[in-house]
């Protein structure tokens, strides 16, 4: 299935072992822990009963950009409203991945135990997403909001429908990172960004994302940002 799961500072080692369970459950293999609070894996392969083989070959990495940046879309989750990302269920993320899927893959990150994602973490993020609990508890522990995004992957994940034609090879996360980071060397170099960036380059590449760019056309904007950069 096209989705990774990213795990952002995770503190409880039966977390990662019961999210390794939930990904067995459900077919999903693909997940990256970034920066990890515990390498207690004894103990988290005690909850993992019959998936101890995801936490044999962990992928360890240091920061979110590492974790994401082959993937097409990547969801936060978080029960936060930012302007300019939409707000998604549980549900509506594994039909657009589905969707998605021949195009690239989907990144879906969890903030740690005690607090979450961060603000820029929260920015770094194309949309977001957030499962509709009630007010009396609506927080939900880690391995239990993995579970729900399995369960919902694995739904979604019907039989294929025959297109017309295969769809392009999607923008990475990282190739849209640089384009993002092209079209701020643009602005700056003619005037528009004078002062402090705030939301200017990020509100104007969000339609950018949307559109699902494809690889081949987010390296075209690049190179056509960058070379106008260098007229001026």
């Amino acid at each position: 299935m096209p989705i990774r799961l990213v795990l952002l500072r995770p503190r409880n080692p039966e977390n990662l072992g019961a999210v390794a369970r939930a990904m067995k459950n459900f077919g999903l293999s693909d997940w990256v822990i970034v920066d990890p609070r515990t390498h207690d894996f004894a103990a988290a392969r005690r909850v993992a009963v019959h998936s101890e083989e995801l936490l044999d070959r962990p992928r360890l990495v240091a920061t979110l950009d590492e974790a994401v940046a082959d993937c097409a879309w990547v969801v936060g989750t978080s029960s936060r409203k930012v302007r300019g990302k939409r707000r998604l269920l549980p549900d509506e993320v594994a039909r657009e991945a589905a969707e998605r899927a021949p195009a690239g893959r989907t990144a879906v990150v969890f903030g740690d135990e005690r607090s979450g994602l961060t603000n820029e973490e929260i920015d770094r993020c194309h949309d977001l997403s957030v499962i509709p609990s009630l007010g009396a508890q609506p927080s939900l522990n880690l391995a239990q909001a993995a579970l729900v995004y399995c369960y919902e992957a694995r739904a979604a994940a019907a039989p294929s429908r025959g297109r017309d034609a295969p769809l392009p090879v999607a923008a990475t996360d990282g190739e849209q990172t640089l384009l993002a980071d092209a079209l701020r060397e643009l602005l700056r170099a003619g005037g528009f960004l004078a002062g402090p960036e705030r939301h200017a380059v990020k509100d104007l590449v969000a339609p950018l994302r949307r559109a699902r760019l494809s690889g081949k056309e987010a390296r075209l904007w690049i190179a056509a940002l960058k070379r106008v950069a260098r007229g001026l």
